[in-house]
C-alpha cells in the first residue's frame, strides 16, 4: 500500500466519481479504479457502494478516509516545511460564530504583533460545521461553543461564557426580572439555527426539563435575532458576550429563569493525529492565558 493509493482514494472521495478525480491526477481512469481496487483487496473490506451509478461511501470507507485525509495531508506539510524552512507558514483556523466576531479579532491582532509574517485563514462557521472541518483536515484548529461529538477529536477548555434569556422592553415578560422556566411554554422563541452550540445547549436543558421549544424563527445571524427580539417577536436565549452592549443600552432586556444555569465553555479542538506546528501551540496557548476585555466587544 503506498501513498499513491491513499491520494487517489482521497480524490475519489471528494470528487465523488472516478473520472472526476482520474481528470484532476492526470491519470487514466483505469489506474485509479485499479487503486481502489487494490485499497479493497488490501484491506478486504468494500469501500464503495455503487448505486444507480452513484458512488456512496461503506462505514469501513469512512474510517479510511478519516485516517488517508491525515496521512495525505501530513505528508503535504511535510513536503512544505522541509523545502522551505525558512518560508513564513500558514496558520488555518476554524472558529464558531459567536468567537469568530467577538474573540478571535482580538486573538489574531496579538498574534500578529508577535508572528507578522504568519499567513492567518480563518473559517467562521457553527461549531458542528468546524468539526467536520477538523476531520476533513481543513483546518489545523478550531475554536468551538458547542461539546464535541467525534472521538477522534481532542477538546481543551480556554474560557467559560453563558447563555442569558432576552425579551424586547415591550414584551410581555418584559416586567419580569425572573421567571419559572414552565411560563416559557407560552411564547415565541427566535434561536440560532441547528448546530450552534448555543442552541445545542438550550435544546439539551429544555429537554431536561420536559420541554421541547420549537421556534418560529431560525437564523445564523446574532444581530437579525437582536433586531427580531427587540421588535417583541419573540424570545431568544444568547451568549453573553454577544449581547452585553445591547443590554446595556436598554434595546433588549435580560431575564433570568429561576434555578436555572446556561453556563458553558469556550473548546480549542484538534485532530488527535494532528501535527501542531509550533505557530499553532502559540496561538492556542494565547487563547488559553490571554482575556479580551467586555469593553472592546461590539454588537
Amino acid at each position: 500500500m503506498t501513498l499513491k493509493h491513499l491520494r487517489i482514494f482521497v480524490t475519489v472521495c471528494n470528487c465523488n466519481s472516478v473520472t472526476a478525480a482520474a481528470e484532476k491526477l492526470y491519470l487514466a481512469q483505469p489506474s485509479v479504479s485499479l487503486a481502489i481496487r487494490e485499497l479493497e483487496e488490501h484491506y478486504c473490506v468494500k469501500l464503495f457502494d455503487r448505486i444507480s451509478k452513484k458512488m456512496y461511501l461503506t462505514e469501513p470507507g469512512k474510517q479510511l478516509l478519516n485516517y488517508a485525509n491525515h496521512i495525505v495531508s501530513l505528508f503535504d506539510e511535510m513536503e512544505c516545511e522541509i523545502k522551505d524552512w525558512d518560508s513564513a507558514g500558514i496558520l488555518r483556523i476554524g472558529s464558531s460564530i459567536t468567537i469568530g466576531n467577538y474573540l478571535l479579532p482580538e486573538y489574531i491582532q496579538i498574534f500578529k504583533e508577535k508572528y507578522p509574517n504568519i499567513k492567518m485563514q480563518v473559517i467562521i462557521d457553527n461549531s458542528e460545521k468546524i468539526e467536520q472541518n477538523i476531520m476533513a483536515n481543513h483546518i489545523d484548529f478550531g475554536l468551538i461553543e458547542g461539546v464535541v461529538h467525534n472521538p477522534h477529536i481532542n477538546s481543551h477548555t480556554f474560557m467559560e461564557d453563558e447563555l442569558v434569556l432576552i425579551c424586547g422592553v415591550n414584551h410581555p415578560l418584559s416586567s419580569f426580572n425572573e421567571v419559572e422556566i414552565e411560563m416559557l411554554k407560552e411564547y415565541e422563541f427566535i434561536l440560532r439555527e441547528k448546530g450552534s452550540g448555543g442552541r445545542e445547549l438550550f435544546d439539551s436543558t429544555m429537554l431536561l426539563h420536559g420541554m421541547e421549544v420549537k421556534p418560529i424563527w431560525e437564523s445564523v445571524s446574532n444581530q437579525a435575532i437582536i433586531k427580531a427580539v427587540s421588535a417583541g417577536l419573540g424570545l431568544s436565549v444568547l451568549p453573553y458576550l454577544l449581547v452585553k452592549k445591547d443590554l446595556e443600552s436598554g434595546i433588549v432586556k435580560q431575564i433570568k429563569i429561576k434555578a436555572l444555569s446556561l453556563n458553558r465553555k469556550f473548546h480549542i479542538i484538534y485532530h488527535k493525529n494532528k501535527f501542531l506546528t509550533t505557530s499553532a501551540k502559540e496561538f492556542i496557548a494565547l487563547c488559553k492565558t490571554h482575556t479580551v476585555p467586555f469593553d472592546i466587544i461590539g454588537t
